[in-house]
C-alpha cells in the first residue's frame, strides 16, 4: 500500500471517531435488536448510538443468504506470530445460498471485536462499540441451504481489518450463487473472538514480523489452503460442505490479502482464479505467472499503470487471462464496508472520493463478474473495456 493510500485508509477509520449524524438520510440507519455475539454474553447496550446503526446494502443476487461460523484448528502448524498460543487457529464465516425466510439475523461484530477495532483505530472517539455490533446484515444464521452445488470463493481481509468489514462483499457473492469462506487470520485482525469467549488482538499490526509483509502473505496462503482442506475433505468441518463444487474454487483478497491470493494460487492448484483488491505485491508474482490461470488486479486509481511498480511487474508476469481495473475516486477502504461505517459515523467523505454505496456496488459488480466468467463460464463483456454503466472504472487488457 502506498503512503497516500495508508493515509486515506486511516482517515476512513478515523471517521468512526465522530458521533452518529442526524443529518444523514434516514435510510442509512435502522433500529437494531440487541447485538448478538459469538463471545461470552455481554451487558446491555449503552451510549447515545446504542440501538441505532448502519445497514449493509441489500445483496443483488436471486438467493437469500445463510451464514455459519467455523472454528478451525490446524494441529500440524504452530501459530506463526504467537508460537506460545499453540496450533494455528482460525475463525471463518461461511456464507451460502439459502432458502428465504429461514434462520435468524446474523450479527456483525462481537462487542469485544468492536471495542478493539475502536481502541486500535479511534481510541478517543467516545463512540460506543454497540454502534458497530449492531450493523444490520442480510445473512441469516441457521438458514436452510438452497438446493444445488456452488463454486467456493475464499476472501482474505486487509491487515488489521476484521473479517466483518467484508460482509457486504461476502453476502452479495453468496446471493449470486457462491459459497464464500471469509477468513479472520488470527493475530492479523484488530480483534478475533473465539467460541470460548477470548478475543485475540493483532500481534503484528504495529510490529512487522521477520520477513516483513511478504511473510504475512505466505502465512496467509497456508491459512487459505488449510481452509480449503477443511471444507473439501472427505470429512469436512462444515456440515453443509456438500454445497461446494470442489472443481470450482477462487480466492480474492484486500490489501495484503490480495497478495496472499496470488501466493495461494502459486502454491495450490485447486484455486482456479484470483483477485487482488488494492494490494501491493510484497511477495512477488512468480516469474512464470500462475500456470495460465486467470487473475484480476482491481484497485484505486493510484494502481494505474506506471504508479505501482509491483503491479506493473505482476501484470508483466501473468500468463493467463488478466485484467487491470482501476476505480476513479476509490480509497484503500472502498473495497470493504469501512466507508459505509464512516458515513454512518457522520464523517463527510473527502473531496473527490467515491460515494461509499457506489464504491461497494462497483466492488460487488466487478468481483462477481470475474468469478461468473472464470468459475461459471458466463461471458462478461463488462470486463473487456469501458462501460457506460461504470464510467469510474478504467480497464486495461493485454
Amino acid at each position: 500500500m502506498t503512503g497516500t493510500r495508508r493515509a486515506a485508509a486511516a482517515a476512513l477509520v478515523l471517521a468512526l471517531t465522530l458521533p452518529v449524524a442526524a443529518a444523514l438520510p434516514a435510510s442509512a440507519f435502522a433500529a437494531a435488536p440487541p447485538p448478538a455475539a459469538t463471545s461470552a454474553p455481554t451487558g446491555p447496550a449503552a451510549g447515545p448510538a446504542a440501538g441505532i446503526t448502519a445497514e449493509l446494502p441489500r445483496p443483488t443476487g436471486p438467493f437469500a443468504v445463510g451464514r455459519d461460523v467455523l472454528h478451525l484448528v490446524d494441529e500440524r502448524r504452530p501459530d506463526p506470530w504467537v508460537p506460545s498460543a499453540g496450533p494455528r487457529q482460525l475463525m471463518v464465516s461461511v456464507y451460502y445460498p439459502a432458502r428465504p425466510g429461514t434462520g435468524a439475523p446474523a450479527p456483525y461484530l462481537t462487542l469485544d471485536e468492536a471495542r478493539l477495532l475502536l481502541a486500535e483505530k479511534a481510541p478517543d472517539s467516545g463512540l460506543p462499540p454497540e454502534s458497530l455490533t449492531g450493523v444490520r446484515t442480510w445473512a441469516r444464521t441457521g438458514a436452510r441451504p438452497a438446493p444445488g452445488r456452488f463454486p467456493l470463493v475464499l476472501l482474505s481481509p486487509g491487515l488489521g481489518f476484521p473479517r466483518a468489514l467484508f460482509s457486504g462483499l461476502a453476502e452479495d457473492l453468496a446471493s449470486r450463487g457462491y459459497a464464500v469462506a471469509l477468513i479472520d487470520h488470527t493475530y492479523e485482525s484488530s480483534g478475533t473472538t473465539f467460541p470460548d469467549g477470548r478475543t485475540l488482538p493483532c500481534a503484528i499490526c504495529d510490529r512487522p514480523p521477520a520477513g516483513g509483509a511478504g511473510a504475512i502473505a505466505r502465512s496467509r496462503a497456508l491459512d487459505a489452503s488449510f481452509v480449503i482442506d477443511r471444507l473439501t475433505s472427505a470429512h469436512p468441518s462444515w456440515p453443509r460442505a456438500g454445497l461446494i463444487d470442489r472443481r470450482r474454487i477462487g480466492m480474492a483478497g484486500h490489501s495484503i490479502g490480495g497478495d496472499a491470493a496470488a501466493v495461494t494460487m502459486a502454491a495450490d492448484p485447486r484455486v482456479r482464479a484470483g483477485v487482488d483488491m488494492d494490494g501491493t505485491f510484497y511477495a512477488p508474482m512468480p516469474p512464470n505467472g500462475l500456470d495460465g490461470r486467470p487473475f484480476l488486479l482491481f484497485g484505486a486509481a493510484d494502481e494505474a499503470p506506471g504508479l505501482d511498480s509491483t503491479w506493473d511487474d505482476a501484470w508483466s508476469r501473468l500468463d493467463g487471462w488478466k485484467r487491470r481495473l482501476t476505480v476513479a475516486g476509490a480509497e484503500h477502504g472502498t473495497f470493504s464496508d469501512l466507508p459505509l461505517l464512516s458515513a454512518a459515523a457522520g464523517m463527510p467523505r473527502p473531496p473527490g472520493t467515491i460515494d461509499p454505496l457506489r464504491g461497494l456496488a462497483l466492488s460487488r459488480t466487478y468481483l462477481a463478474a470475474f468469478f461468473d466468467l472464470q468459475l461459471k463460464g458466463r461471458p462478461q463483456p463488462l470486463l473487456d473495456g469501458p462501460s457506460p454503466d461504470a464510467p469510474e472504472v478504467s480497464v486495461q487488457t493485454p
